[in-house]
């Protein structure tokens, strides 16, 4: 079995979602329902989407939970409190949103109407489309990531994640 590169198990930009910087919050959770893309002959829903400016040069990338984290109610986020010369944790009740289930569902309404640009992510490294899948491996693991950007000629060419890099572990191990 040859060897593989990145290139070889990345996924086309053209197959997985990118979205403009002004985006709302409520566009990208548009975009990322339903979407889809083939890894082997799996069929996988993303859990991010890049994020490129006007000249389509890659700014961030946005994550499933950095839309939640977005549209988290102001009631129903963590603030410090402070009082003469203490911090004090406030942690909300979330089974305060019962108490008034259509002001939480306006404030949500409200929230989604964020720009993107205010949640995302930033990008934290890169791969080349000639890099090795392990150095990709050790990028998911140093990072922390579950996504990484591929590069093609100084652009964005597509992205590795680590559903793609599980699937050739496993041809190679089992």
């Amino acid at each position: 079995m040859p060897f593989k590169r990145v290139g070889d198990i990345m996924i086309p930009l053209d197959d997985y979602p990118h979205l403009p910087h002004w985006f709302t919050l409520r566009q990208a959770l548009a975009e990322l329902k339903g979407a889809q893309y083939k890894v082997g002959s799996q069929v996988a829903a993303p859990r991010s989407a890049l994020v490129f400016d006007e000249a389509y040069r890659l700014l961030g990338h946005l994550r499933r939970r950095d839309i939640l984290r977005g549209m988290e109610p102001r009631y129903l986020s963590s603030d410090k409190l402070h009082l003469k010369f203490q911090d004090i944790e406030m942690r909300p009740d979330p089974d305060l949103w019962e108490l008034s289930f259509d002001q939480t569902v306006k404030a949500l309404r409200e929230r989604s109407e964020r720009k993107i640009s205010e949640v995302m992510q930033p990008i934290v490294t890169t791969m080349k489309f000639e890099d090795s899948l392990m150095k990709a491996l050790l990028g998911f693991v140093e990072y922390d990531l579950s996504l990484i950007p591929v590069l093609r000629d100084g652009k964005v060419a597509g992205v590795v994640n680590t559903v793609s890099l599980f699937q050739e572990l496993e041809q190679l191990i089992l």
